[in-house]
């Protein structure tokens, strides 16, 4: 069973520090997390443990704890905290190949599981084009793809 704690020490590695770029279309962000999601957080002056709150709260959804791969269960989470939710979920249901409504449901925890680590080749594939496909729509966003792929792909 996948373990959360691993899987937001593992995001932590990505995200980090205070961030307000202007070309960034997330805008004001620390640990990931966006003034634009949180209205409501102090987000330059956020703390780990704050952030690991919002993270369990709003990223690690229920049914990820009984995913059986923990690397598929850290990718999932970390795209989630990098992409949002939603959109980290899609990709992965396509990936697997599944009916795609971007909720982790059982019958998705069911084709990850039935996956198992195989997923992840799949999965970071999906990632890579959808990143690329942000890219051919808003070229502006072509200096973030580097770190985009080499996050998907890690």
């Amino acid at each position: 069973m996948a373990k959360f704690e691993e899987a937001v020490c593992l995001t932590l590695q990505w995200e980090g520090g205070y961030v307000n770029d202007p070309s960034d279309l997330g805008g004001e962000t620390n640990f990931g997390i966006t003034k634009r999601d949180h209205p409501n957080e102090d987000i330059r002056n956020m703390t780990v443990a704050r952030a690991k709150q919002i993270y369990q709260e709003g990223y690690w959804k229920d049914l990820y704890g009984q995913i059986n791969s923990q690397i598929v269960a850290n990718k999932l989470f970390d795209m989630g905290v990098n992409m949002g939710v939603g959109t980290a979920v899609k990709l992965l249901q396509t990936a697997l190949r599944i009916a795609v409504d971007g909720s982790f449901g059982t019958n998705t925890l069911a084709a990850v599981n039935d996956a198992g680590d195989s997923l992840l080749g799949p999965y970071k594939q999906a990632l890579t084009q959808h990143y690329q496909d942000i890219v051919v729509r808003n070229p502006a966003e072509a200096k973030f793809l580097a770190g985009w792929l080499r996050r998907a792909n890690s």
